[in-house]
Protein backbone atom coordinates (compact mmCIF):
# COMPACT_ATOMS: atom_id res chain seq x y z
CA UNK A 1 0.00 0.00 0.00
CA UNK A 2 0.95 3.63 -0.49
CA UNK A 3 0.33 5.71 2.63
CA UNK A 4 0.40 9.48 3.07
CA UNK A 5 1.16 10.45 6.66
CA UNK A 6 0.35 14.07 7.56
CA UNK A 7 1.75 14.57 11.07
CA UNK A 8 3.71 17.46 12.57
CA UNK A 9 5.09 15.77 15.71
CA UNK A 10 8.50 14.60 14.49
CA UNK A 11 9.03 11.74 16.97
CA UNK A 12 5.56 10.32 16.40
CA UNK A 13 5.90 10.74 12.65
CA UNK A 14 9.29 9.01 12.57
CA UNK A 15 8.06 6.12 14.72
CA UNK A 16 4.92 5.63 12.61
CA UNK A 17 6.76 6.02 9.32
CA UNK A 18 9.35 3.38 10.23
CA UNK A 19 6.70 1.03 11.55
CA UNK A 20 4.56 1.28 8.43
CA UNK A 21 7.58 0.98 6.16
CA UNK A 22 8.47 -2.23 7.98
CA UNK A 23 5.04 -3.55 6.98
CA UNK A 24 6.27 -3.28 3.42
CA UNK A 25 4.25 -0.14 2.68
CA UNK A 26 5.48 2.99 0.92
CA UNK A 27 5.08 6.02 3.20
CA UNK A 28 5.26 9.69 2.21
CA UNK A 29 5.35 12.17 5.09
CA UNK A 30 4.17 15.77 5.28
CA UNK A 31 4.77 17.86 8.42
CA UNK A 32 2.09 20.48 7.72
CA UNK A 33 -1.35 20.71 6.18
CA UNK A 34 -0.39 22.65 3.08
CA UNK A 35 2.29 20.15 2.05
CA UNK A 36 -0.01 17.25 2.85
CA UNK A 37 -2.80 18.72 0.73
CA UNK A 38 -0.47 19.17 -2.23
CA UNK A 39 0.93 15.62 -1.95
CA UNK A 40 -2.58 14.16 -1.70
CA UNK A 41 -3.72 16.01 -4.80
CA UNK A 42 -0.74 15.05 -6.93
CA UNK A 43 0.11 11.61 -5.57
CA UNK A 44 -1.58 8.22 -5.59
CA UNK A 45 -2.34 6.86 -2.09
CA UNK A 46 -4.39 3.97 -0.76
CA UNK A 47 -4.93 5.59 2.66
CA UNK A 48 -4.22 9.04 4.13
CA UNK A 49 -3.36 9.24 7.84
CA UNK A 50 -4.20 12.80 8.86
CA UNK A 51 -3.41 14.49 12.17
CA UNK A 52 -6.09 16.91 13.38
CA UNK A 53 -3.80 19.59 14.84
CA UNK A 54 -1.36 20.85 12.21
CA UNK A 55 0.58 24.04 11.59
CA UNK A 56 -0.85 26.19 8.83
CA UNK A 57 -3.89 24.45 7.38
CA UNK A 58 -5.57 22.37 10.10
CA UNK A 59 -6.39 18.70 9.57
CA UNK A 60 -10.13 19.39 9.40
CA UNK A 61 -9.61 21.87 6.57
CA UNK A 62 -7.31 19.48 4.70
CA UNK A 63 -10.03 16.83 4.90
CA UNK A 64 -12.78 19.26 3.82
CA UNK A 65 -10.76 20.54 0.87
CA UNK A 66 -9.92 17.02 -0.33
CA UNK A 67 -13.53 15.86 -0.18
CA UNK A 68 -14.75 19.06 -1.82
CA UNK A 69 -12.37 18.37 -4.71
CA UNK A 70 -13.70 14.85 -5.14
CA UNK A 71 -10.95 12.89 -3.35
CA UNK A 72 -12.30 9.34 -2.84
CA UNK A 73 -9.56 7.44 -0.98
CA UNK A 74 -9.92 6.56 2.75
CA UNK A 75 -8.80 9.08 5.38
CA UNK A 76 -7.89 8.02 8.92
CA UNK A 77 -7.89 11.02 11.26
CA UNK A 78 -5.60 11.14 14.31
CA UNK A 79 -6.15 13.41 17.30
CA UNK A 80 -5.24 13.87 20.95
CA UNK A 81 -8.89 14.85 21.45
CA UNK A 82 -10.99 11.81 22.36
CA UNK A 83 -14.48 13.19 22.90
CA UNK A 84 -17.53 11.85 21.10
CA UNK A 85 -18.11 15.31 19.62
CA UNK A 86 -14.63 15.40 18.09
CA UNK A 87 -15.05 11.92 16.61
CA UNK A 88 -18.46 12.71 15.15
CA UNK A 89 -17.14 16.03 13.84
CA UNK A 90 -14.22 14.32 12.12
CA UNK A 91 -16.49 11.79 10.45
CA UNK A 92 -18.95 14.49 9.38
CA UNK A 93 -16.32 16.43 7.46
CA UNK A 94 -15.31 13.36 5.46
CA UNK A 95 -12.92 11.20 7.50
CA UNK A 96 -13.55 7.45 7.20
CA UNK A 97 -12.20 6.60 10.63
CA UNK A 98 -10.95 8.39 13.77
CA UNK A 99 -8.24 7.23 16.16
CA UNK A 100 -7.27 8.99 19.39
CA UNK A 101 -3.67 9.50 20.50
CA UNK A 102 -1.89 7.77 22.10
CA UNK A 103 -2.93 4.75 20.07
CA UNK A 104 -2.02 1.08 19.96
CA UNK A 105 0.16 0.53 16.90
CA UNK A 106 -1.34 -2.91 16.22
CA UNK A 107 -4.82 -1.39 16.17
CA UNK A 108 -3.52 1.46 14.00
CA UNK A 109 -2.21 -1.00 11.38
CA UNK A 110 -5.41 -3.06 11.53
CA UNK A 111 -7.53 0.04 10.97
CA UNK A 112 -5.48 1.04 7.93
CA UNK A 113 -5.85 -2.48 6.54
CA UNK A 114 -9.61 -2.43 7.26
CA UNK A 115 -10.02 0.87 5.42
CA UNK A 116 -8.12 -0.52 2.45
CA UNK A 117 -10.21 -3.72 2.43
CA UNK A 118 -13.38 -1.69 2.58
CA UNK A 119 -12.24 0.51 -0.27
CA UNK A 120 -11.34 -2.53 -2.38
CA UNK A 121 -14.42 -4.53 -1.27
CA UNK A 122 -12.30 -7.33 0.22
CA UNK A 123 -13.65 -9.33 3.15
CA UNK A 124 -11.36 -11.50 5.28
CA UNK A 125 -12.23 -14.69 7.13
CA UNK A 126 -13.04 -14.68 10.84
CA UNK A 127 -10.20 -15.65 13.18
CA UNK A 128 -9.97 -18.89 15.14
CA UNK A 129 -9.77 -19.30 18.91
CA UNK A 130 -6.61 -21.42 18.63
CA UNK A 131 -3.35 -20.36 17.02
CA UNK A 132 -1.02 -23.10 15.72
CA UNK A 133 2.45 -22.76 14.28
CA UNK A 134 4.39 -26.01 13.99
CA UNK A 135 4.33 -27.61 17.45
CA UNK A 136 3.36 -24.33 19.14
CA UNK A 137 -0.28 -23.96 20.16
CA UNK A 138 -1.89 -20.95 21.86
CA UNK A 139 -5.40 -21.36 23.25
CA UNK A 140 -7.09 -17.96 23.46
CA UNK A 141 -9.65 -19.22 25.96
CA UNK A 142 -7.22 -20.63 28.53
CA UNK A 143 -4.40 -18.24 27.55
CA UNK A 144 -2.09 -21.26 27.63
CA UNK A 145 0.87 -21.99 25.37
CA UNK A 146 1.97 -25.54 24.67
CA UNK A 147 4.78 -26.95 22.58
CA UNK A 148 4.05 -30.55 21.67
CA UNK A 149 2.72 -32.11 24.87
CA UNK A 150 4.41 -29.63 27.22
CA UNK A 151 2.92 -26.49 28.75
CA UNK A 152 5.31 -23.55 28.41
CA UNK A 153 5.43 -21.10 31.31
CA UNK A 154 5.65 -17.58 29.92
CA UNK A 155 5.31 -14.17 31.52
CA UNK A 156 2.52 -11.95 30.17
CA UNK A 157 4.94 -9.94 28.01
CA UNK A 158 6.60 -13.11 26.69
CA UNK A 159 3.20 -14.61 25.84
CA UNK A 160 2.01 -11.41 24.20
CA UNK A 161 5.20 -11.31 22.12
CA UNK A 162 4.84 -14.93 21.00
CA UNK A 163 1.16 -14.48 20.13
CA UNK A 164 2.03 -11.37 18.13
CA UNK A 165 4.49 -13.42 16.06
CA UNK A 166 2.03 -16.29 15.64
CA UNK A 167 -0.75 -13.92 14.56
CA UNK A 168 1.51 -12.41 11.90
CA UNK A 169 3.08 -15.54 10.48
CA UNK A 170 5.47 -14.78 7.64
CA UNK A 171 5.17 -11.03 8.12
CA UNK A 172 8.11 -8.84 9.10
CA UNK A 173 7.45 -7.09 12.41
CA UNK A 174 9.49 -3.97 13.09
CA UNK A 175 10.76 -3.23 16.58
CA UNK A 176 8.47 -0.18 16.54
CA UNK A 177 5.39 -2.31 16.01
CA UNK A 178 6.51 -4.85 18.61
CA UNK A 179 7.20 -2.12 21.17
CA UNK A 180 3.77 -0.59 20.69
CA UNK A 181 1.84 -3.86 20.53
CA UNK A 182 3.47 -5.50 23.56
CA UNK A 183 4.65 -2.57 25.69
CA UNK A 184 2.31 0.19 24.53
CA UNK A 185 5.21 2.47 23.62
CA UNK A 186 4.72 4.99 20.80
CA UNK A 187 8.34 6.13 20.60
CA UNK A 188 11.55 4.13 20.59
CA UNK A 189 12.91 4.01 24.19
CA UNK A 190 16.40 3.39 22.76
CA UNK A 191 16.84 0.10 24.62
CA UNK A 192 17.25 -3.53 23.53
CA UNK A 193 14.17 -4.73 25.45
CA UNK A 194 12.67 -6.32 22.31
CA UNK A 195 15.83 -8.32 21.58
CA UNK A 196 16.04 -9.49 25.20
CA UNK A 197 12.45 -10.75 25.23
CA UNK A 198 12.74 -12.40 21.83
CA UNK A 199 15.76 -14.29 23.20
CA UNK A 200 13.76 -15.42 26.25
CA UNK A 201 10.86 -16.66 24.12
CA UNK A 202 13.19 -18.54 21.79
CA UNK A 203 14.82 -20.35 24.71
CA UNK A 204 11.52 -21.27 26.36
CA UNK A 205 9.95 -22.79 23.23
CA UNK A 206 13.07 -24.81 22.43
CA UNK A 207 13.71 -25.88 18.84
CA UNK A 208 10.54 -24.09 17.72
CA UNK A 209 12.36 -20.86 18.60
CA UNK A 210 14.31 -21.21 15.37
CA UNK A 211 11.12 -20.14 13.59
CA UNK A 212 11.66 -16.58 14.87
CA UNK A 213 14.17 -15.11 12.44
CA UNK A 214 16.11 -11.89 13.03
CA UNK A 215 16.24 -9.49 10.09
CA UNK A 216 19.11 -7.14 10.77
CA UNK A 217 18.14 -3.46 11.01
CA UNK A 218 14.55 -4.37 10.16
CA UNK A 219 12.94 -6.54 12.85
CA UNK A 220 11.75 -10.13 13.19
CA UNK A 221 9.68 -12.67 11.29
CA UNK A 222 8.18 -15.99 12.38
CA UNK A 223 8.34 -18.64 9.67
Amino acid sequence: MNILLIEDESRVADFVRRGLAAEGWIVDHAADGETGLELAQHGSYDVIVLDLMLPGIQGQDVCRKLRARGYKEPILMLSALDTAEEKVGGLKIGADDYLAKPFDFEEFVMRIEALHRRATRYVSKAGETTLRVGQIVFDRRSMQVTVGESVVELSKKERDLLVLFMSNLGRVLSRERILNSVWGVNVDPMTNVVDVYVGRVRRKIGKEGDRIVTLRNVGYRMS
